[in-house]
């Protein structure tokens, strides 16, 4: 994505971010020409509506965008970026009313974000000239390790399975001067992880958790945990067929782990970093495992399966006992975990948990700040009870149809004591719809304010 920003650009095209109440002013300023053109066109700066103003030999003399006004809490900050898929070949300018410089930029270079594996490429011509004070090397990072989750995520699970995961993390880990290895199949029962193993055994592409590591270990410790399921049947407790539809977004937990570990690397912040990913396929064979089978786990608890299709739980936190068992300073999950958590929120705000206030509010605030929002819910203690069994130390579903994704957080939260900080995040990974720097199909959710929170934690020198 470096190729659409500038960072000089004499003749750029400005387009001029203009609100209802600015809109008289800036016609005036444009001249006569200019402001018949944008009348005759009906431009009334409406959020999102734009016109392209010619100059005298039919040129693009200007761009002129409505938005919102500036101090309603409803304005996108990607909203600039609405531009970058549908203007021509050329160089452009922001100016006016455009928020947060670096994330109206941002939203330019996510907007040109296309899926194009299986179809020819449509290129997208129209650069930004970087705006002043904004890191375009920063930028372009973030961009493009978005761009790479939403590439995981939008692959098909025949062209995407648990080997292909880890190849992406071994090509990243190569990036990046990291290291990474892998446990992979029945190696895993040998190594202490059985629900990983008991999850992905079903199918003929191998389960495996694999471990990429960064960094001076003297270092605070920092760990990302992604949920891997490359793609999910629902085991024995199959999905219907339209449940199945996206299921190979399953995995958009395992993405933004990735995403986020890129973004961290790159800028080399000082963090000893490491990225655990379950990677498993939950597929359906004589050998899958069952609803009322007791499983083992690292953590030494007994596990009831309440529902093959709660299946993420499971493979979490195995990983999860792994990571706490060096006490990180700081421990996160990502996970496409719960319907509950859409019904809840929607699909555009995940939900997340932790007991830490301090964290919490941090990651509310770093939310907000680079337009990645999320919303806290509890870990109500009392819904611990509605994960007891009867035959085993829990059950790994409540067995009702309230609290989902509270009764999955308090889950995985057994598998987490030592962890100086912990946070789980319940997100969707889809874009059901487009907005402006978010296209419709995979997306990457958390990262982004994850990158910032730890950039807040742990400022580069």
């Amino acid at each position: 994505m470096q190729s659409l920003i500038v960072r000089a650009a004499p003749a750029a095209t400005p387009v001029h971010c203009v609100t209802k109440a600015d809109l008289p002013a800036l016609l005036e300023r444009i001249g006569p020409e200019g402001r018949r053109f944008a009348e005759a066109q009906g431009f009334a700066a409406k959020p999102g509506q734009h016109v392209l103003l010619p100059d005298a030999s039919g040129a693009v003399a200007a761009v002129l965008l409505g938005v919102e006004t500036v101090d309603a809490r409803r304005r996108d900050p990607f909203a600039p970026g609405r531009l970058a898929s549908v203007l021509p070949a050329g160089d452009y300018a922001l100016e006016g009313e455009i928020g947060d410089p670096a994330l109206a930029a941002l939203g330019w270079l996510l907007q040109t974000y296309r899926f194009d594996r299986y179809r020819k490429p449509v290129p997208v011509e129209a650069r930004l000239l970087l705006p002043d004070g904004v890191d375009g090397t920063e930028l372009a990072n973030v961009a493009e390790s978005v761009a790479l989750a939403r590439d995981l995520v939008n692959t098909p699970a025949n062209d995407l399975g648990p080997a292909e995961i880890e190849t992406t993390i071994r090509t990243l880990a190569a990036e990046c001067g990291a290291t990474a290895t892998s446990i992979v199949g029945d190696d895993l029962l040998g190594r202490n992880f059985p629900m990983i193993h008991a999850v992905g055994r079903a199918s003929p592409r191998s389960p495996r958790l694999i471990d990429l590591v960064w960094g001076d270990p003297t270092h605070p410790r920092v760990t990302l945990v992604g949920k891997g399921v490359a793609f999910d049947t629902g085991g024995l407790d199959l999905k219907p067929s339209a449940a199945m539809l996206l299921m190979k977004k399953d995995m958009g937990g395992a993405a933004a782990a990735i995403a986020a570990a890129r973004m961290i690397m790159l800028a080399k912040l000082p963090v000893r970093l490491r990225l655990l990913v379950p990677a498993v396929e939950n597929a359906v064979s004589g050998s899958s495992f069952r609803p009322g089978d007791v499983l083992a786990s690292r953590k030494g608890l007994s596990v009831e399966i309440g529902n093959t299709d709660a299946e993420g739980r499971l493979i979490l936190a195995d990983a999860l006992a792994l990571a706490d068992e060096e006490a990180p300073e700081l421990l996160i999950d990502y996970a496409t975990l719960t319907g509950a958590a859409r019904t809840a929120l929607g699909p555009e705000l995940p939900p997340f948990y932790t007991h830490d206030e301090g964290l919490a509010s941090e990651i509310a605030r770093q939310g907000e700040a680079v337009n990645d929002p999320v919303w806290r819910m509890p870990l109500w203690p009392p819904y611990e009870r509605m994960l007891d069994s009867r035959v085993a130390d829990l059950n790994h579903v409540s067995g009702g149809s309230f609290a989902g994704s509270v009764t999955a957080a308090l889950f995985l939260n057994r598998f987490v004591e030592k962890s100086a900080s912990y946070a789980h995040f319940d997100i969707y990974a889809w874009n059901p719809s487009a907005r402006p720097g978010r296209p419709e199909g995979g997306e990457c959710q958390a990262a982004r304010l994850t990158y910032a929170l730890v950039k807040q934690f742990y400022p580069a020198g």
